[in-house]
């Protein structure tokens, strides 16, 4: 019994520091992309990610495990890290550069509505009348948030919003293939951050102007790579192999959205408007509407 609570304390270790390592990410990424070119940090960030769970799987001991995959395998994950992480990192950065952080990172919390509208249409589960009400639910947020008329000096609403949920459903398309696959999450991690790694390099050579990061930028992107990308994911990951009640587990996840409205308060000064906290208020709404009875997506 002792080692059973042992095990429980260990879980949501793991589950609730993910979600707050996952809470700075727009905060974070916000300040970074006003220095340095989105790609260029996309880059960064991807492969510091890729190497670390590299590394950390060699330590463990368990780097036969890349060898249990054929070309075939590899290809097919290849292409999942392209739609799931460098399209969806390259459209949410975007959409943080035109957006406060607060707004990008509502926007992206369409990704668990995106998954059961994938999961309809690819997977053939049924959408329910309360999964119809859920969806209208969410995506009003969506117009609210973009058509609340409060203005802002930070860019463009309409294309900033537009990025935000393009990304959302490029990381909703990525889960519903994923659950397709039986592949073990460290090794489609570490190809996935290493493949957006790839085409984030090859765009910011072509596209943007290189520039050198200070030390205290260093720090940061270390942050992204290491704890955001990498360490959050494993965490999770982990805490919803070992739980016994797995969408108990996963509906932490949606407190995401609401300490990353904290930290981009305290680190950036940043205030809600209305149409922000109506949006917040709907989309949430919405996820919640959804997990009522059919338990959470993760992410």
């Amino acid at each position: 019994e002792v080692c059973d609570m042992q095990g429980q304390v260990r879980i949501y270790f793991y589950a609730v520091s993910a979600v707050v390592i996952w809470s700075t990410l727009a905060a974070m990424a916000k300040s970074l992309l006003t220095v340095i070119p989105t790609f260029e940090a996309l880059f960064l960030s991807s492969l510091i990610a890729s190497v670390f769970l590299l590394v950390q799987q060699g330590i463990r001991g368990g780097l036969r495990v890349f060898r249990a995959y054929d070309w075939r395998g590899y290809l097919a994950m290849a292409g999942l890290g392209f739609i799931g992480l460098f399209v969806y990192s390259g459209l949410y950065f975007y959409g943080l550069t035109q957006l406060t952080s607060q707004e990008a990172c509502i926007l992206n919390y369409l990704w668990p509505m995106m998954i059961v509208l994938f999961a309809a249409l690819l997977l053939g589960e049924r959408i329910t009348l309360r999964t119809a009400a859920a969806l209208l639910l969410s995506f009003s947020g969506v117009l609210v948030l973009t058509l609340g008329g409060e203005g802002r000096a930070d860019g463009n609403a309409v294309l900033g919003s537009l990025a935000c949920v393009l990304a959302a459903l490029c990381y909703g398309l990525f889960c519903v293939l994923n659950r397709k696959r039986n592949v073990d999450p460290t090794v489609l991690m570490t190809v996935a951050w290493g493949v957006t790694a790839l085409c984030a390099l090859l765009v910011t050579l072509m596209a943007e102007t290189w520039v050198t990061l200070s030390w205290g930028q260093w720090g940061g992107m270390l942050w992204f790579g290491i704890f955001v990308n990498a360490v959050g994911y494993l965490w999770w990951a982990m805490a919803l192999q070992e739980a016994q009640n797995a969408a108990m587990v996963a509906n932490l996840a949606y407190f995401v959205p609401l300490l990353s409205l904290v930290v981009s308060a305290v680190a950036l000064g940043e205030e809600m408007s209305r149409a922000a906290f109506l949006a917040l208020v709907l989309i949430m709404g919405g996820i919640l509407l959804q997990n009522v009875r059919r338990g959470g997506n993760t992410r």
